[in-house]
């Protein structure tokens, strides 16, 4: 145990610090990340919820075999988040929506990636009708938790008020020495209006906006299954959210996966042949280096990606070349999610 315990700091060390480097400077690097985990239910029901299908003996035949599948499954694809640029470290913290609940998260973070990183989670249960939670993950060897809410998604019209939905998990802690705040979102599916998106856009705004009133020095990153792409607009205006650097002013955001989804075509789901990519994750202004100075003395963007395996994807059937599903048609594939990671990197200089 001492010896895995000094193998994994060393290694922790090595990867941060080894970080780009450009003459005299060094850098260390940081990743955050979010991952749609697409239904990780356990096998019991809980009070209130409708979760009968991901039960034994629901429609999905949802035993302890695949349960402990699907664990395993997820605990590897978040323990390599992050290892292209961090080897060995990975993500400080993911955000993560379709969750049960808690009892789910701790047989998550028990599997062995995760228990290696000794990664822990905040989680608030919410109201969602099928008991479908976001949540955050995180290495408190590079996250410290400060404080967390969940402030509940309100609906605007009154026609709507007896239905409850997922809120927004925001966290406040410290990386790299610099107060950062999350803000994981999992916003009305399509099945609704785009109307409820954008309103989940507006009330996201507020609480963005009021976390930098009380602390104009706080990094936000807005993330989740936005349930639209960066081109709608939910995220282009009620959101304000900008797909350029140079464009991105001191009350918008900047939204790194717009030019992924319209120049490069690509995205983190696949319907009826063509991607969407509504796994986002945005930023505050003063994550940006908008005059390009290459200044880096704070936390910084750097770099971004959509997270991809050979094995998250599909090879053959009704969803060949799009992410692996934990059920299609029925059928248990034994996969993964039908929406793939994103990552983002951040750098800070060594002083």
């Amino acid at each position: 145990m001492k010896k895995r315990n000094i193998l994994l700091a060393l290694s922790l060390f090595c990867a941060i610090m080894a970080s780009a480097q450009n003459g005299d400077r060094k850098f260390s690097a940081y990743a955050v990340g979010f991952y749609n985990l697409e239904n990780l239910f356990d096998t019991c029901h809980d009070e209130g919820k409708n979760d009968y299908e991901y039960l034994p003996t629901g429609t999905n035949r949802w035993n302890a075999l695949k349960y402990e599948h699907k664990l395993r499954n997820m605990s590897k694809v978040l323990s390599e988040m992050g290892t292209d640029k961090l080897p060995g470290v990975g993500c400080a913290l993911i955000g993560v929506s379709e969750v049960e609940n808690a009892r789910a998260l701790d047989d998550l973070v028990a599997q062995e990636p995760l228990r290696a990183r000794n990664f822990k989670y905040v989680h608030v249960e919410g109201p969602d009708r099928r008991g479908v939670d976001c949540a955050m993950l995180y290495n408190p060897a590079l996250f410290t938790v400060i404080d967390y809410t969940l402030y509940p998604y309100v609906q605007e019209l009154e026609k709507d008020s007896a239905y409850y939905t997922r809120g927004f998990l925001t966290v406040k802690g410290r990386m790299a020495g610099e107060d950062i705040g999350v803000i994981v979102c999992h916003w009305p599916s399509r099945a609704s209006d785009g109307f409820y998106r954008e309103s989940g856009a507006r009330q996201v705004k507020v609480i963005k906006d009021r976390l930098l009133s009380e602390n104009p020095a706080i990094k936000i990153f807005v993330m989740g299954d936005m349930n639209d792409d960066p081109t709608n607009k939910s995220m282009t205006k009620e959101l304000s959210c900008k797909s350029e650097i140079r464009k991105t002013g001191d009350g918008d955001m900047y939204n790194p996966w717009y030019n992924i989804l319209v120049k490069k075509g690509t995205g983190t789901l696949l319907y009826d042949g063509a991607w969407n990519l509504f796994d986002q994750i945005v930023m505050t202004p003063n994550l940006l280096d908008r005059k390009d100075k290459k200044d880096y003395s704070t936390l910084t963007f750097w770099q971004n990606q959509i997270f991809r395996r050979d094995y998250l994807i599909q090879l053959d059937g009704q969803y060949k070349g799009g992410p692996k599903r934990t059920h299609a048609g029925g059928v248990w594939l034994d996969g993964y999610s039908d929406h793939l990671p994103v990552v983002v990197y951040l750098l800070k200089e060594q002083k």
